[in-house]
């Protein structure tokens, strides 16, 4: 489909603190022409880049791989970590040796999580569980499973309220098994926008670099707002955003075309995904 938006550009914003370093400075209202910001989850701004209802969003990366025939990444912007990224938990009783084999209850709220879980119990340790996807009510899901996924905020919130569950950071588990970034989230665009309207494109990269930027240099801003939102530490928050690259250098790419390799070889994905980067004068294609 092509994109549905020709007199305003839409650009899509995902709901959790994750993202806010990258867009507390961003203004759609001083791109230079028409543009509306939507904000919502993961899994519907991913349904919506794809239907072209979107032209520009921060999407999970596994949605940029269902539909990369369609979108180009945007240089230099991810929601990546290197270790533990405190925000994709998995809360279990057992050890995941045991939760591998038994049932499992996953979000619906990024895709990209839920592969992630499905690539490490079944390549890492050897498992098949039973999936089972429900609301984001942590003792609603620990009722009727071995584990239970939470990400973004929800997981968050769970972290902080001293459940008694044993609690495993899949990025952290990424990384100590693979030794990449694991790359959550990238910013896309509709390849049709792209091609018609680079000045576009190139205005909207422009302005989310220069946010991401000021957000680096002004972190207090960023995190008075999540204490102020959710509550947490000063301490909590700083180490949180420390934990996050929204850079999307050589280090993430690598990270993320090893996840994609993993979910071709399970399954997750249909055929192998080329990462397909624009710039202002060609897409460059970095082959891992």
């Amino acid at each position: 489909m092509t994109s549905m938006t020709t007199d305003i550009i839409r650009i899509g914003r995902i709901e959790y603190t994750n993202v806010w370093p990258v867009f507390q400075q961003f203004d759609p209202q001083r791109l230079g022409f028409p543009a509306e910001l939507v904000t919502q989850v993961p899994a519907e701004l991913n349904r919506r880049i794809q239907e072209g209802a979107i032209d520009i969003a921060a999407i999970s990366s596994y949605a940029y791989a269902q539909a990369a025939d369609d979108l180009l990444l945007l240089p230099g912007l991810s929601v990546s970590a290197y270790g533990r990224v405190r925000s994709v938990l998995l809360f279990h009783r057992k050890p995941l040796a045991e939760v591998a084999s038994g049932t499992v209850a996953l979000t619906r709220s990024s895709a990209t999580s839920v592969n992630l879980l499905k690539i490490i119990l079944a390549k890492r340790y050897g498992g098949s569980p039973s999936y089972v996807t429900m609301k984001p009510d942590l003792d609603r899901m620990m009722s009727s499973a071995d584990a239970a996924l939470l990400i973004g905020d929800d997981a968050i919130k769970a972290s902080w309220a001293n459940t008694g569950y044993e609690v495993t950071d899949l990025a952290s588990e990424w990384t100590s098994w693979t030794g990449h970034w694991m790359t959550f989230a990238v910013w896309a665009v509709r390849r049709s926008l792209a091609e018609s309207r680079p000045d576009m494109v190139s205005a909207v990269v422009r302005a989310f670099q220069e946010s991401k930027e000021k957000g680096r240099r002004n972190r207090s801003a960023v995190v008075n707002q999540a204490m102020s939102a959710f509550g947490g530490t000063e301490a909590y928050w700083n180490e949180y955003f420390d934990g996050l690259s929204h850079d999307f250098g050589a280090g993430q790419q690598a990270g993320l075309a090893a996840y994609l390799r993993y979910a071709r070889e399970l399954g997750l994905l249909e055929r192998d995904v080329p990462l397909r980067i624009w710039n202002d004068t060609t897409v460059a294609q970095v082959n891992e």
